[in-house]
């Protein structure tokens, strides 16, 4: 299939140390452990949620900062090297400082939220800025001198772009518990959501998805006319929630940003799923699964956010809203990374090996099919709890996360640990051949 042969040509050639991207991975992992704990213990609270510091907001965080875009870190200084066809400029500066500073902000960040500590809030704040900032410049870097997949690209700037709007919201709501005002907090919020969760996480979800879903169902590439149909409707709608967040248009526009979005997504999932049925692998496990259960929390989210901004009165529609949108995104993301974990561990591990091991032979099935199950417990006990305003379903659903997450972990620890016995068993191979 072309898409699999463009991604896999050659890429041997263009991969970070193995280090670098599975820190990534696993920060990700460890943080989604951290954020159903602090769920669990924020349960009674979650129903009224409005916002405001506590664990809630810290549990939200990990998930979005300590999942989502750790997540998209490493995927994308990885995966967009290889897709586009050029060498990284180091296997591992300065990748290192943008881990550390980032991790650092991620704690920082959150122990500011748990405990209520301001200070500790915006410096860590400061400290995920900078290495997102970082981030800029390499993906930059990266997408400036890419070779092919014009769609990807796209994606990635409009992305990159997105980002630095997310920066600017986040920066001025973290600034408000310290008497520091940038930008009014109702504005602020609204282009946090809009620019963290469609903007950035989603387009570049969506760009990636246009290399990774056909690859893995060995299947051919989407129509590109339909593909950039769905891109030029996510561009209108981020655009007109621009305008409209800024005070420049009318605010009922903001319901064609959603409409637009919306159907945005929908000609990107319907392509998504055309790829899958087309492929010539249709059995892809539970990972696929996660993605589809994704897809369906997202397409949701659009409903729910058309509803919010025309006031229907829908019970506690605010937070149903942000459990669908941040679900979806969560249950998305780990549904591909239980897919590009234990494909990069074949690569790494199979370098220079007549028969290399295959992606299936370094997965652990039984702990991601654990996760599947009680992740989507979860999600349905917190939609559940919710409307029902039931605390011991949220305590349910928090628990059944938490569970869920430490299946995952496994999962992920097992795959590093046989690509790390591979890898050692080549480097010990080395003087018994030369001698």
């Amino acid at each position: 299939m072309a898409t699999a042969n463009t991604f896999l040509g050659s890429a041997s050639g263009r991969l970070l140390e193995a280090s670098i991207p599975f820190r990534f991975f696993a920060s990700a992992v460890f943080f989604h452990v951290l954020a159903w704990l602090a769920l669990a213990w924020a349960a009674p609270a979650i129903v009224d949620f409005v916002g405001g510091l506590g664990w809630t907001l810290a549990g939200v965080h990990l998930l979005t900062l300590g999942v989502l875009v750790m997540t998209a870190l490493g995927a994308s200084l990885q995966l967009l090297p290889v897709a586009t066809r050029q060498p990284v400029m180091s296997r591992r500066w300065p990748y290192e400082l943008l881990w550390s500073l980032y991790v650092l902000g991620v704690l920082g960040v959150v122990v500011g939220m748990a405990l209520w500590l301001p200070a500790a809030l915006w410096l860590g704040a400061l400290s995920v800025t900078l290495a997102l900032l970082l981030y800029l410049w390499l993906l930059g870097s990266n997408l400036r001198g890419a070779k092919g997949m014009p769609l990807v690209v796209v994606h990635g700037w409009a992305a990159t772009l997105s980002l630095l709007m997310l920066l600017a919201s986040a920066l001025s709501l973290a600034g408000l518990y310290s008497g520091i005002i940038l930008i009014e907090r109702s504005t602020a919020i609204g282009l946090h959501v809009t620019f963290a969760a469609y903007g950035f996480m989603g387009l570049l979800v969506m760009g990636f998805s246009y290399i990774l879903v056909p690859m893995f169902a060995l299947a051919e590439n989407p129509a590109p006319a339909w593909s950039n149909s769905s891109l030029g409707l996510a561009l209108l709608a981020i655009a007109v929630a621009l305008l409209v967040l800024m005070g420049l248009v009318p605010p009922i526009l903001f319901r064609v940003a959603i409409v637009a979005a919306a159907a945005s997504f929908l000609i990107h999932v319907t392509l998504m799923e055309l790829a899958l049925r087309s492929g010539m692998r249709r059995h892809l496990g539970s990972s696929f699964v996660l993605v589809r259960l994704g897809w369906a929390c997202l397409t949701a989210s659009f409903a729910l956010a058309l509803a919010l901004e025309m006031e229907t009165g829908v019970r506690h529609a605010a937070v149903l809203f942000g459990i669908l949108l941040i679900g979806g995104l969560v249950t998305l993301l780990l549904g591909v990374l239980s897919r590009i974990v234990p494909f990069l561990a074949a690569m790494h591990a199979g370098a220079g090996m007549r028969r290399p091991p295959t992606p299936s032979n370094m997965t652990a099935q039984r702990p991601q099919d654990i996760h599947l199950y009680c992740h989507s417990a979860a999600l349905t006990l917190l939609l559940a709890g919710v409307f029902l305003d039931n605390v011991w379903l949220l305590r349910g659903g928090t628990v059944a996360g938490s569970a869920g997450a430490v299946a995952y972990a496994v999962s992920f620890l097992h795959t590093w640990r046989r690509m790390t016995q591979m890898l050692a068993k080549k480097v010990l191979s080395v003087p018994s051949k030369s001698a």
